[in-house]
């Protein structure tokens, strides 16, 4: 469909609220759905489905075009995927994944690879980190998959509670202090930095799915590993991240 033809179906939705109209919609932007469940899929590793994903983000793509104000004059493809995203992500913490234990063993990871790292002074191994931790391989690898929703969900919580920033970003930059502006630059060229030091796998991972906004059958496919693999070089790479950067780990979620 055509831009002028989408900004009349738009209008007439607005207008009539008619259920027909709002059906033509949610067709044309059921590929958006697709998208953001296919991203968040490098959080999930096999713990569901990605058709399941695509479900709980239908729920959200509704809700976005419910609530959607054409007067405000922000992207509806912006707005719709915090909405798309905040409906998966709400549908698996229903399910109750993160006790207390997995985020203790969360943080219990990425402070040995802060110590091993440290005395090393390179990269710490797979097999390095699980005889420190005495746990084997199997059982480090277990918990890169299930601490990759812990990933998922701090991020989710870090841009509700900045909405405002996430929605109206174009409005705040031009009004940024130059302060702010210089700060955040900094702290982008430390991200670079950090992001440099990283194993060459998981630098390309970073690489793809942030900035080339790949899925996670995409990167596998690229890389010739399986999805599950990616999942943990991707889980591993967030951990060294939040290390190297220490109070500025936030940035990792405003970039």
């Amino acid at each position: 469909m055509s831009d002028k033809n989408l900004e009349i179906l738009w209008e007439q939705y607005e207008a009539t609220k008619e259920t027909s109209i709002k059906d033509k919609l949610i067709i044309e932007y059921a590929p958006l759905v697709k998208f953001v469940a296919g991203r968040l899929n490098i959080y999930l590793g096999q713990n569901v489905e990605y058709e399941d994903l695509v479900s709980y983000g239908v729920f959200g793509l509704i809700d976005a075009i419910d609530k959607f104000d054409l007067k405000k004059g922000v992207k509806f493809e912006t707005y719709a995927s915090l909405r798309i995203r905040g409906a998966i992500i709400d549908n698996i913490r229903k399910l109750d994944w993160v006790p207390r234990s997995l985020r203790q063993k969360n943080k219990e990871i990425e402070k040995t690879i802060m110590e091993l790292e440290s005395e090393l002074g390179r990269t710490a191994t797979d097999e390095e980190l699980a005889q420190k931790m005495n746990i084997s391989i199997d059982e480090l690898h277990e918990i890169y998959k299930k601490t990759n929703l812990i990933s998922l969900i701090s991020l989710d919580e870090y841009i509700e509670q900045n909405n405002d920033y996430s929605i109206n970003s174009e409005k705040n930059s031009e009004s940024e202090q130059p302060e702010s502006y210089i700060e955040k630059q900094e702290l982008k060229s430390l991200l670079k930095e950090s992001i440099e030091k990283l194993p060459e796998r998981e630098q390309k991972i970073l690489i793809l799915y942030y900035f080339e906004e790949l899925t996670l059958k995409e990167i596998s496919s690229i890389m010739g590993v399986s999805e599950s693999r990616i999942s943990q070089l991707h889980t591993k790479a967030i951990m060294r991240l939040k290390n190297k950067l220490g109070k500025y780990k936030t940035i990792l979620y405003e970039l």
